[in-house]
């Protein structure tokens, strides 16, 4: 046998056991990571999918939270792994489009390490403010934040998460002066926002929904390029005078780069059932989500979408974590 048969039986048998493989898959447990604490809007969505995952690839797809350093922790623990399709990230539009910038020192690269599956769903941020403060549009808001440069305080949960990077967007398209306090997690800040400790916030909707309806918090517009389904009757930051205004959070799998791509169009498959399943979608909709699904081709547009649409956002915050 010539040397070239033989390399190309060696190429062919490898293809064959690659295809094989994929063609087994899964034949037992599926780790998916949550980069992030229980309880919050990557944790919600991540379990609502396992549940629908596991009944159509017929094994168990188990959520282990593994939050830390922004969401790096478990971001770059699944980036590790094996690319054999039996470790998934539930990722977060934030990781791909604003932490690239933010930090100065990563050990691994987000956009690179991580291949994307599919996009599950997104929501908007909500502009809310603490009824005492007298604005109720935010022309109103603009107005009083130029009136009194640095003195209007804007909550957030922490540095370089959107709910961060919607304000920071907000100060520099209009030129405002508001002073940013970060906290650690959306749930203190709204509890001095609805306390009057701070001003305002860009809250994911999810999060705000229900203080808005009881009337602790006063709502002015929505981040989206069109209105959430959540709140139909607010109008939008685009709607309010803040022309291309547009900040989304969106949630996705993602796999260690490197899987075959042949288990990473089945995850695919299996999760477009997932995001068409009638109690994924109640779930979803009832918290202020909306579904997505896509290729993972588009799962990659819209990373490339994130990053232009932050990077220069973060630059201009001076927001850096070391």
């Amino acid at each position: 046998m010539t040397r070239f048969c033989r390399t190309l039986l060696a190429a062919t048998l490898a293809l064959g056991c690659t295809h094989a493989a994929a063609q087994a898959y899964p034949n037992k447990a599926v780790r998916l990571i949550v980069p992030y604490a229980p309880g919050g809007a990557t944790d919600i969505i991540a379990r609502a999918a396992a549940i629908e995952l596991s009944k159509t690839l017929g094994q168990a797809v188990t959520v282990d939270n593994r939050a830390g350093a922004g969401g790096n922790l478990g971001s770059e623990m699944a980036a590790r792994a094996a690319p054999d399709g039996y470790t998934m990230v539930m990722t977060a539009s934030s990781l791909h489009g604003i932490t690239p910038f933010l930090y100065s020192k990563l050990n691994y690269d987000p956009n690179k390490d991580l291949a994307p599956v599919i996009v599950f769903a997104s929501f908007a941020n909500v502009l809310v403010v603490n009824p005492a403060v007298p604005a109720k549009s935010v022309a109103e808001l603009t107005a009083l934040a130029r009136a009194q440069p640095g003195k209007l305080t804007c909550a957030s949960s922490g540095s370089g998460s959107t709910i961060h990077m919607s304000c920071e967007m907000y100060k520099s398209m209009l030129g405002l002066q508001i002073t940013h306090v970060p906290y650690k997690g959306s749930g203190p800040a709204i509890t001095d926002l609805m306390g009057g400790q701070v001003n305002l916030m860009f809250d994911n909707i999810p999060s705000a929904i229900s203080h808005v309806r009881s009337g602790k918090l006063r709502a002015l517009a929505t981040t989206g390029p069109k209105r959430a389904v959540a709140m139909p009757d607010l109008p939008t930051m685009i709607e309010s005078g803040v022309p291309g205004y547009e900040s989304t959070a969106w949630f996705g799998l993602a796999m260690p780069a490197g899987t075959p791509r042949e288990i990473v169009a089945r995850m695919n498959a299996e999760g477009q059932k997932a995001a068409r399943a009638p109690d994924f979608i109640k779930r979803m909709t009832d918290l202020g989500y909306e579904i997505v699904g896509g290729t993972p081709e588009q799962m990659g547009a819209m990373i490339q979408d994130e990053m232009k649409r932050w990077g220069p956002i973060v630059k201009a915050s001076g927001a850096k974590v070391d």
